[in-house]
């Protein structure tokens, strides 16, 4: 990995041969995203992940435990509450598995979001005194949650398992085979949205409140504790326009036979990630320039 430059008076170091082993140079346009840079520092974005997923259950008894403690917890109450007491229909699945089935997804689109949209004001103090592309933090956030996802990913495949050879009522199918798309439009809108708004609340910190209670409703407008066959035509007409809806509709019809995946549906998904992909490179790069002025 090339050294870090620590101030504009040392941006590179000469060679014998009078050539420079770095150079830095400001951005020319905002949509310039130096991929050969990136891969260069893959090592910090290594550290990275390695930060996040070693210092979130550091000093914590059950250590790596809690990856399957969430998930379980979630399952169970949303069992209880919307199973048990609201009577809200699973489409003949299981309620644990059809629970846990959108838990799972969400909570890691979930996690790329909030932990992204803080990329400035958590490492400010970083960006001010070394360089590097900062697009590896809000990615090295997104490579992270893979981990965990894939964690408690084996937890929901144990109890697909165990309910394919002891339930008639599920029907996987050839959607299975879009299980890993699904998981990169997530990590796609996830980092979109997340660098937009860690841009944003450089300059404007109430965003930060606004998004914490807007994730929370937005679980609601996506088909997590319910199907889309107990909402009214009106109702899936709106919901159509929520882009998390048809991934999550597409993860559970491959695994589970039941709800209502659409192609057109997940063309849609696909557009906006790259519509907000790009947009959100477009305001990072911008604010990267002046955000130590603001934060």
């Amino acid at each position: 990995m090339p050294s870090l430059a620590t101030s504009t008076s040392s941006l590179a170091t000469p060679v014998e041969d009078g050539e420079w082993d770095l150079i830095i140079r400001p951005k020319r346009h905002l949509l310039d995203i130096n991929l050969k840079e990136i891969w260069d520092y893959r090592d910090l974005l290594y550290m990275f992940v390695k930060r996040d997923i070693v210092t979130v259950y550091q000093q914590t008894i059950l250590g790596p435990i809690w990856f399957f403690i969430q998930p379980i917890a979630t399952m169970l109450t949303y069992v209880i509450v919307f199973g048990r007491i609201a009577n809200i229909s699973t489409d003949g699945i299981p309620a644990p598995l059809f629970y846990l089935s959108g838990v799972i997804i969400w909570n890691y689109f979930q996690d790329c979001l909030l932990k992204t949209s803080s990329t400035f004001a958590s490492n400010a103090g970083i960006f001010g005194k070394v360089y590097f592309p900062r697009l590896i933090v809000p990615m090295s956030q997104v490579v992270s949650g893979v981990i965990k996802l894939l964690i408690q990913f084996t937890l929901f495949l144990a109890l697909w398992v165990w309910y394919l050879t002891t339930d008639k009522s599920l029907h996987p199918n050839i959607w299975l085979l879009s299980t890993v798309y699904c998981l990169l439009l997530m990590a796609g809108m996830g980092l979109g949205l997340g660098i937009i708004f860690s841009s944003l609340t450089t300059k404007y910190r109430d965003l930060n409140f606004l998004l914490g209670f807007g994730v929370q409703l937005a679980m609601y407008a996506t088909p997590i504790i319910y199907p889309m066959s107990v909402l009214s035509p009106n109702l899936r007409a709106w919901l159509w326009w929520n882009p998390i809806a048809h991934v999550i509709e597409a993860f559970k019809y491959g695994f589970l036979g039941a709800g209502s995946p659409s192609i057109a549906g997940l063309a849609y998904t696909t557009a906006f990630t790259i519509v907000t992909l790009v947009v959100g490179v477009i305001i990072f790069n911008r604010t990267e320039q002046t955000f130590m002025d603001t934060v």
